[in-house]
């Protein structure tokens, strides 16, 4: 298990862990969070996630290489489509326990939803699909999903 600022989480087997991060070393004694806006490359898939990024995953299981997402993971109920839930297909492979939702129109994928393990809908958002961040700023973390 590796761990930044916090704890790495098992949600389900494979590469959809929820990492906590914690406080990062600036924080005072209140977060705020924001609402941030993503959508895919055409914007079919258009999304507003509130919270507080204090990092990122990097998986190398089979689909995260290919696709060279970084992975914020939020509670589901943080995250809020804002086209029609139809606008974005779904890919699941290996035990189907993961939804991957992507732009059929441009193939971008911008989010994926799953379970963590007390039940929680957990949504793991594509902070490329993210407008107006600074990636260069935001730790990575390195997950070898590929050994799950």
């Amino acid at each position: 298990m590796v761990a930044a600022h916090g704890a790495l989480v098992n949600v389900v087997p494979g590469a959809f862990d929820l990492v906590e991060w914690g406080d990062p070393p600036h924080a005072t004694l209140s977060i705020m969070t924001t609402t941030f806006v993503g959508s895919c490359q055409c914007g079919n898939v258009a999304i507003e996630v509130e919270g507080t990024i204090h990092g990122a995953l990097a998986c190398n299981c089979s689909m995260c290489a290919r696709r060279a997402s970084l992975l914020w993971f939020v509670p589901r109920t943080s995250l809020r489509l804002k086209t029609p839930d139809e606008a974005a297909g779904t890919y699941q492979f290996n035990k189907h326990l993961i939804k991957h939702r992507f732009c059929p129109k441009c193939g971008i994928h911008v989010f994926g939803e799953g379970t963590d393990p007390k039940g929680n809908a957990v949504a793991a958002v594509n902070l490329r699909c993210i407008e107006d961040i600074d990636l260069a700023t935001i730790p990575v973390q390195n997950f070898d999903g590929k050994a799950m």
